[in-house]
Order: C-alpha cells, then sequence, then structure tokens
C-alpha cells in the first residue's frame, strides 16, 4: 500500500494574515493564497479598496475571510486587527504593508525618516510582537515580511527606504532565532522591479523603464512571482528553512 501524498504546497485550511492588502503585492499574495485554500485576514488603511479586495476572496471560497481596517504604525490599529483575529492561532503571517518615499540623503528630513521608519519597521515588528504575546503564532507557523532588492544594493535616492529594509532583514533573522523553539520560521523576500502600480507611476515620471530593463536578464518581475514566494515560505513545502532572504531580482545582482 502506498503512502496518500499530501501536496507540501498547499495552503489548505489554514489561516493566514496579509498586511498591505488593498493594492500591489499584498492584494496579490492574498489572493493567492485564497486560491491555495487558506483563510484570509486581509488589513489596509483604505476602506474602500480593502472591501474590494475582501469581495474578491469571498468570490473564490466560501471560506470565513475578515478584513479589518487598522493603520499599523498607530497601537489601537494593531491592538483593533489582533483583537479581530481571534482567539484561533494564525498558521501564517505576511507583513507586506511598506512605502518608498524618495529622497537623497542630503534633502532627508527627520519627518520623511521617521514616516518611513514607521511604516516599513516599526509597524510589522510590534504587530508580531503583539501576536506573540497572546501566542496567535500557531506551532509550525510561518511569518514572512517583504524586504526589497534595495537592502542588498546601492540605489541613488531611496537611503532611508533601504535603510529599512536592510533593518528587517537583520531584525528577522534575531527574530527567527527566537522563535524557533515553537517551531515557528520567519524568513524575509527581497524582491527587486515588480510590475506594479507603483513602477507604472515611476515610469510616468521618468518617461521609460526600458533601460532599466534591459539590466534584468530576466525582466522585471510580476505580483504573482513574489506571491508564489510567499506560498512556498508559507507552505509546509519551507519547513526547514527559517531566518534567511530569498532574493528575487529577475537576475540583476548577477548580470
Amino acid at each position: 500500500m502506498t503512502d496518500v501524498f499530501k501536496n507540501p504546497f498547499s495552503l489548505q485550511g489554514k489561516r493566514i494574515l496579509v498586511t498591505g492588502s488593498t493594492s500591489g503585492l499584498g492584494k496579490t499574495i492574498a489572493i493567492t493564497c485564497a486560491h491555495m485554500g487558506a483563510e484570509l485576514i486581509v488589513t489596509g488603511r483604505d476602506s474602500e479598496r480593502l472591501a474590494h479586495t475582501l469581495a474578491q476572496l469571498q468570490t473564490i471560497s466560501a471560506r470565513a475571510h475578515l478584513a479589518v481596517q487598522a493603520d499599523l504604525t498607530q497601537a489601537r490599529g494593531r491592538d483593533a486587527l489582533v483583537a479581530a483575529a481571534g482567539q484561533a492561532p494564525l498558521d501564517g503571517v505576511v507583513h507586506s504593508a511598506g512605502i518608498s518615499r524618495l529622497s537623497p540623503v542630503r534633502m532627508i528630513t527627520e519627518q520623511h525618516l521617521r514616516e518611513v521608519q514607521a511604516i516599513n519597521v516599526d509597524a510589522p515588528m510590534l504587530l508580531t510582537q503583539a501576536l506573540l504575546k497572546r501566542n496567535l503564532v500557531a506551532t509550525d507557523g510561518s511569518m514572512v515580511f517583504i524586504a526589497s532588492i534595495a537592502a542588498h544594493i546601492g540605489v541613488p535616492g531611496v537611503a532611508a527606504y533601504s535603510g529599512t529594509k536592510a533593518a528587517l532583514l537583520a531584525m528577522v533573522r534575531c527574530l527567527a532565532m527566537e522563535v524557533v523553539k515553537r517551531r515557528i520560521r520567519a524568513n524575509c523576500l527581497s524582491p527587486a522591479l515588480v510590475e506594479t502600480p507603483l513602477l507604472d507611476a515611476t515610469a510616468t515620471m521618468i518617461g521609460s523603464m526600458e533601460q532599466e530593463r534591459s539590466n534584468y536578464p530576466l525582466g522585471f518581475g510580476k505580483p504573482q512571482d513574489v506571491a508564489h514566494a510567499a506560498i512556498f515560505m508559507l507552505s509546509d513545502a519551507s519547513r526547514w528553512i527559517t531566518g534567511t532572504t530569498l532574493v528575487m531580482d529577475g537576475g540583476l545582482t548577477i548580470s
């Protein structure tokens, strides 16, 4: 008698929280998780776009998907999200909320630094702390943090953003060591340029992205590429991986 094969990439029956679910990578990750069988808790600051994400999830499955409007830079927002998550532990958390603000170092303001730090580092770390304090991340659970290729290479004008993403890599390595005793995994994804509305807006500002595209042997990424990597990190297929960062750059850094 042969063993029944269990798909290690399936998220069937898992509860997954995805922040920044109103657009871009966060929304695509949430939708892809639902297609893989997960029950989603999605959150963001824009209520209208969040409702649209929830509606899409509900067309995918009849699971009890939940949308929670919250500003995760504020303690009351994090508390509201944690309370809404209920008592059942989460099998996965994806920290996708983040912002980028362009400014050369000589022109960076204190407000600029604080805003980028608050959203890209403080919010995911303090939300993680709140979940762990209440034992709301399940044994064998997985936490995924969306970092950036900017944490690995020098890019003019994004020092504050790059610094926050580099901080995330270092903090997640330490976090992974702290939660490994409960068999919880913590990893980062570091994507380079991905075809999102943000990239379209950048192309509109500078006229064309074709010169930049030529630096990518495999071309720019698509949101689904990052979502598929997130699925791997959330699923049992990555049960032996923690404290690491997956660079996703279409060959940019080896070309």
